[in-house]
């Protein structure tokens, strides 16, 4: 992972995503968002709003997330999407708006580590999508969460190893060991 080329990339973690299911993905996600801001890196946010006539209302019949409180991001993180490097607002799964490939483009960044809600959805295909455009994907798999619970997630993890790579799967722990020694190596310049 080169932690001088990457983004983390906090999808969704909005108030209509967040249930028993995902509710410890919480912590995990905010500390790895201090750390990171910490460390002075770039920190991205998604947020997904539904709208009427969406494919979602439309095959899945699901009507949920088009107005606050659920479109908001979790209380735990405001302040940190306040300060966040960006703030991509999408209709859809993924990370991949225009605005959002415009940004990472410009930014020159290579690494995207994605952390959030749900894990088997907008996660796995904001990183997917990322790998088809030639970044270098990672999941934080203890920072990232299904709604629809743990086996739906563990899912999501399968099919991400088959997508990206089971080594772009990674661990806070490992993530926040990487950003230690980038931050260590930093100061030593």
């Amino acid at each position: 992972m080169d932690i001088g080329g990457a983004a983390l990339v906090v999808v969704d973690m909005q108030n209509g995503f967040v249930n028993h299911h995902s509710r410890h993905a919480v912590p995990a996600v905010s500390d790895m968002v201090a750390q990171w801001s910490a460390a002075d890196r770039p920190v991205i946010f998604t947020r997904y709003f539904n709208y009427h006539g969406s494919s979602y209302e439309r095959f899945f019949q699901w009507h949920r997330l088009q107005e606050p409180p659920e479109t908001d991001i979790v209380p735990a993180l405001t302040q940190a999407a306040v300060h966040a490097h960006a703030v991509i607002d999408k209709t859809g799964y993924t990370l991949f708006t225009p605005d959002a490939t415009e940004l990472i483009r410009r930014a020159g960044w290579t690494d995207l580590v994605f952390c959030g809600i749900a894990t088997e959805s907008c996660v796995l295909k904001s990183a997917a999508d990322a790998f088809e455009h030639g970044y270098a994907p990672w999941i934080v798999t203890d920072a990232s969460a299904s709604d629809a619970g743990p086996d739906v997630h563990d899912a999501g993890l399968v099919v991400a190893r088959r997508l990206i790579g089971t080594g772009q799967l990674v661990t806070a722990e490992h993530v926040m060991g990487q950003l230690t020694a980038y931050a260590g190596a930093t100061v030593l310049e």
